[in-house]
């Protein structure tokens, strides 16, 4: 059961209205690494958790994203507020109205649209989905995903500060920021918690190819560091002599019933390529100017010439 404390976690205060802002700022209100995502994936995650520990800091960390996306929430509100009222109201020529609504971004969309609250939507309009829960029910993977989760906010809360000169705003996403930072480093502690929590899941790796650094990328910009080289690694090179890897024959085979068999060698006689064909097409009988060679080679020589010579009259 909730129960909603009216006070913020963290002080909202807005210099002066500002609809493109309060666009941009919705990125954290309903975007991928927004309050709202955040929220339900640990709600999810801490539902579904039978570690008593973790269940209480996911559900912890959970309600207090929950608490981060009304801040946010009230700092888009604030922003759009006078944009809200001139709507509302018609208090402004239309051409002045509709350059303030159209001040930047999506705030156009937000203002007539969603008449200036906050629309569970990224910064671009797209609504939110629950598509952004990433959660798969292995606490060593999900833990992993949470760390990755808050370290992307982070980032975008980084951007978002230093797009905007209001210092109440600032603060207010600096706090923000900062939250998540504790939880990462929360998630962290419970990850290493699990004594073994490498590689994710109950089976292990395949022996041969856990230790493996295939160089597949080759050329001007190789380069060697701990991620592929030192006693960790068996690394390949020559990736073409090497290759199957598993010693086959690198060829996709499958058992079939004799009726399948007889099937397939029906179709595939049937949808054969001739390739002693030379077929007319389409392209061909269609062949202007810049189409290249055609199956008759002459006819698109003929007409780039004839295109050429009048290009050139036409300088001269």
């Amino acid at each position: 059961m909730f129960l909603h404390n009216k006070r913020l976690q963290y002080t909202v205060r807005v210099s002066e209205p500002n609809p493109a802002l309060a666009s941009m700022l919705l990125e954290q209100f309903g975007g991928p690494d927004g309050e709202l995502a955040a929220a339900m994936r640990y709600f999810t995650q801490g539902l579904a958790e039978d570690d008593p520990g973790r269940k209480d800091m996911l559900l912890d960390i959970a309600t207090e994203e929950l608490s981060h996306l009304e801040v946010i929430g009230s700092i888009v509100a604030m922003l759009n507020k006078g944009a809200k009222a001139a709507m509302s109201e018609g208090a402004l020529e239309e051409a002045e109205l509709y350059m303030s609504l159209n001040a930047g971004g999506d705030s156009h969309t937000q203002s007539i649209l969603y008449g200036g609250g906050p629309a569970l939507t990224n910064s671009s309009g797209v609504p939110w989905t629950a598509a952004y829960v990433d959660s798969r029910g292995d606490p060593t993977c999900d833990l992993r995903s949470n760390i990755a989760a808050e370290s992307r906010a982070k980032i975008v809360y980084e951007r978002l500060i230093n797009i905007t000169d209001d210092p109440g705003i600032k603060d207010a996403l600096g706090f923000l920021m900062t939250r998540e930072i504790a939880h990462q480093k929360s998630f962290e502690k419970a990850l290493y918690s699990i004594k073994d929590n490498f590689p994710p899941g109950k089976l292990p790796g395949l022996e041969p190819y856990a230790n493996l650094y295939v160089n597949t990328s080759q050329g001007e910009g190789d380069a060697t560091g701990p991620w592929n080289t030192g006693e960790q690694w068996e690394r390949i090179d020559e990736v073409e002599a090497n290759l199957p890897l598993d010693g086959g024959d690198g060829q996709a085979s499958v058992k079939l019933p004799s009726v399948d068999m007889k099937r397939s060698a029906a179709m595939m006689a049937r949808l054969q390529s001739d390739p002693n064909a030379n077929p007319t097409t389409g392209a061909d009988l269609g062949a202007a100017p810049g189409a290249g060679k055609t199956t008759d080679e002459d006819l698109g020589g003929a007409k780039d010439m004839a295109q050429a010579k009048k290009m050139s009259d036409a300088k001269s």
